[in-house]
């Protein structure tokens, strides 16, 4: 059993490491950059579901003392929540008035 709270804690850093880089830089991974507008909003589901990841694996093996399983159920689950609407609300289109203040445009043509 162990392993496999290992791994998922190996995957949770991965998955904060790659939600630094999307959160400083805007790098996202290349097979989802065509989908992902706000890479910065992207990069903090990754962070937020990655420590989730190597939090729980720290209490799994008794590192840090675990809180009361009430606690650590709701906490689980509204950051494992939290994440996947974050990375949807990241792949969501900009208005035009947005991608014109951030191109630098100010009188863009709107779509009819």
């Amino acid at each position: 059993m162990e392993w496999v709270v290992a791994s998922g804690m190996v995957l949770g850093l991965l998955a904060v490491t790659l939600g630094m880089a999307a959160i400083r830089t805007g790098w996202t991974l290349p097979w989802v950059r065509r989908r992902v507008t706000r890479p910065r909003i992207y990069g903090l589901a990754g962070l937020l579901v990655g420590a989730l990841c190597v939090i729980q694996g720290l209490f799994y093996f008794h590192v840090v003392p675990s809180p009361s399983w009430e606690f650590r159920f709701f906490g689980t689950g509204a950051v494992m929540f939290s994440g996947p609407i974050l990375m949807g609300v990241s792949q969501m289109r900009r208005r035009a008035v947005e991608a014109s203040e951030q191109t630098g445009q100010a009188d863009a043509p709107r779509p009819s």
